[in-house]
């Protein structure tokens, strides 16, 4: 029998605290790292941008945008097949052979097995927002340790940094979504990521979620690429926020009663709905004045994203049931 998908269903959130600080910036506002570090002097001072935005690389992000958010959304979609056909399978095996379970519990483990039952055992205790969180964060933890490589340094300026007037265009805007090099920047973006995360998972679910969060990554980066080729300012663009942004909004006009704080001032408190308007007019703002220090239209078009994904998303996340049933029958043949 086809296994039924899972049902999420919205709970009341916990108060969450943010750091009211745009957090995808220019990597040339960036500080360099200390004396004594692998990098004396940050690879971004002598980058030359490359000049004006060809319209072929506008196509060419216009076309990835799309193609990778369906995609995305599609390979989230098979991922909560199997996932749940998994889970299905092992209550079933467990529920038919009861004595292999006492069996794999009596029997002798090595340092490896027990390693492992030890990591499964503090996984299980995380809240299903975490166990999304952690990988990200992981990810993110990983590329910034990888700017710290003098050797990768043109990787990953070429492949790890948006740049409408690069050689790269499409991956970038993809991989850039991971990328920070200043450790305060990698610090409030995981931190504001976390603090959304459970409620983001609660409300989606954890594949819906993935697919929100890695899309709108994206279509961040081509609202970047689009003012700059507008205003005719090209410049460097790395950072989560594009992404974090999606999943801020999405939380906050879900959940707009919702009681938020500051970090270092818990006793300001204010309203979800009122802080995604102020953050979002900032951001505006900072498009129509032409601030530099960040890049508001990433924030923007990844705030717009998540809005738009609190009023149609419920819908086109149904869409996927078509290809669903396709991958059932096409998985039912091997």
């Amino acid at each position: 029998a086809e296994p039924l998908l899972p049902s999420y269903s919205n709970k009341l959130l916990r108060p969450h605290t943010i750091i009211l600080r745009s957090m995808r910036s220019s990597p040339r506002h960036q500080r360099p790292p200390r004396s004594g570090s692998l990098q004396t002097s940050p690879p971004f001072e002598n980058y030359t941008l490359g000049g004006a935005v060809p319209p072929s690389n506008v196509v060419k992000a216009l076309v990835f945008t799309g193609a990778f958010s369906v995609g995305c959304f599609m390979s989230v979609t098979i991922l909560e097949y199997e996932n749940t056909r998994n889970m299905m399978i092992e209550k079933a095996r467990q529920s038919k052979f009861p004595w292999l379970r006492r069996q794999n519990v009596n029997q002798e483990r090595n340092v490896w097995q027990e390693l492992k039952q030890e990591v499964k055992q503090h996984w299980d205790k995380l809240t299903p927002g975490e166990r999304v969180f952690v990988p990200l964060c992981a990810l993110n933890v990983i590329v910034f340790g990888l700017w710290r490589v003098p050797s990768l340094r043109n990787t990953m300026m070429t492949y790890f940094c948006s740049n409408p007037a690069g050689r790269a265009v499409c991956w970038p805007m993809f991989l850039s979504t991971f990328s920070h090099y200043s450790m305060f920047h990698l610090f409030a973006n995981m931190y504001v990521l976390h603090s959304f995360s459970n409620a983001g998972v609660l409300s989606l679910g954890k594949e819906q979620f993935l697919g929100v969060y890695l899309s709108a990554g994206v279509i961040a980066s081509l609202s970047s690429i689009i003012y700059k080729t507008v205003t005719s300012k090209p410049g460097l663009s790395i950072g989560a926020s594009g992404a974090i942004m999606a999943i801020l909004a999405y939380v906050c006009a879900k959940y707009p009663d919702t009681q938020l704080s500051i970090l270092f001032l818990p006793m300001l408190n204010f309203s979800a709905g009122a802080a995604i308007k102020v953050i979002m007019g900032f951001d505006l703002a900072g498009c129509i004045l032409g601030w530099k220090f960040f890049d508001h239209a990433a924030h923007l078009g990844g705030a717009l994203f998540g809005l738009f994904w609190v009023y149609f998303g419920t819908e086109l996340w149904q869409k996927r049931i078509p290809f669903l049933t396709m991958y059932h029958d096409l998985r039912k043949t091997k």
